[in-house]
């Protein structure tokens, strides 16, 4: 416990710092794109359109999916999940390559090797606000207008970081020992688009798989932006039982991360 307290501590003392180097991360990140961040945005609509052609008209036999009881069209069903996705996977994976693709740089400067999965993830989340706020747009014009479930983005997007940081910090350690760790996360991810509620409805399969399947903490995650994009309920209250699995399963990780994290960070440099 004492290494996440450690942990927690230097994120807190380093704020600004974080907030500095996430604003540089994504401007270095597409200084040589003609088009820069622009692309940020147009990548994951594109993706969207491809997903929804082929499973809401390709594949599905209906348009329509169940929102705690109200039938919505795949397309918005669809953006409330898939925002949340490209968040985390795009920050995971970045998280888990921060600190062996930066050891040069950690070799010259003076900061808490803690803060690089940190800021790594926050340059994400400008991205993943921004796409919040199109979908949020395209909701209001579509008929599913702004609503006081809304509040409740404020602790998902809160517990979203809080797992990817946690992951992040085991994935970091484990991949700056062994590279490999970088690519096998890689190709789970991918595996786990499709083993979360995000392209289709878990709920078609038979018990036990929709509840095993709900051991994952992203199915939380997603159906909870759901709740609140469509308004329906307050989905960390409504589900109090899954909210003490999520947050019990996420506080393992993060034990887990901030004591591998302070045991190798020493160690770091030599992997060079």
């Amino acid at each position: 416990m004492k290494s996440v307290i450690h942990v927690i501590k230097e994120q807190l003392e380093n704020i600004y710092l974080i907030r500095r180097l996430s604003l540089y991360e994504l401007k270095s990140k597409n200084n040589n794109n003609y088009l820069g961040m622009a692309w940020e945005v147009i990548n994951p609509l594109i993706q969207i359109l491809i997903y929804w052609f082929v499973f809401g008209v390709g594949i599905r036999e209906t348009g329509n999916m169940n929102v705690n009881g109200q039938q919505v069209p795949f397309i918005f069903w669809l953006m409330a999940g898939i925002v949340l996705w490209f968040y985390f996977y795009q920050a995971t994976i970045q998280g888990s390559k921060s600190i062996y693709s930066r050891l040069k740089m950690l070799s010259k400067m003076n900061f808490p090797m803690s803060v690089i999965p940190s800021y790594i993830i926050f340059s994400q989340f400008y991205i993943h606000l921004l796409m919040l706020i199109i979908v949020i747009i395209i909701f209001q014009l579509s008929g599913y207008p702004i609503n006081v479930y809304y509040l409740q983005f404020v602790y998902l997007i809160f517990a979203t970081f809080t797992l990817i940081f946690a992951i992040s910090l085991i994935t970091s350690t484990l991949s700056t020992i062994v590279r490999d760790v970088h690519m096998f996360l890689n190709s789970t991810l991918k595996m786990f688009l499709y083993l979360s509620p995000i392209l289709w409805e878990i709920s078609t399969l038979e018990e036990p798989l929709p509840t095993i399947m709900k051991l994952n903490p992203l199915y939380y995650l997603i159906e909870g932006y759901r709740a609140a994009l469509f308004g329906v309920e307050w989905y960390f209250i409504e589900h109090w039982q899954y909210t003490l699995y999520f947050w019990g399963l996420t506080i393992v990780f993060l034990v887990f991360g901030a004591v591998l994290h302070i045991k190798f960070r020493r160690h770091f440099i030599d992997y060079l």
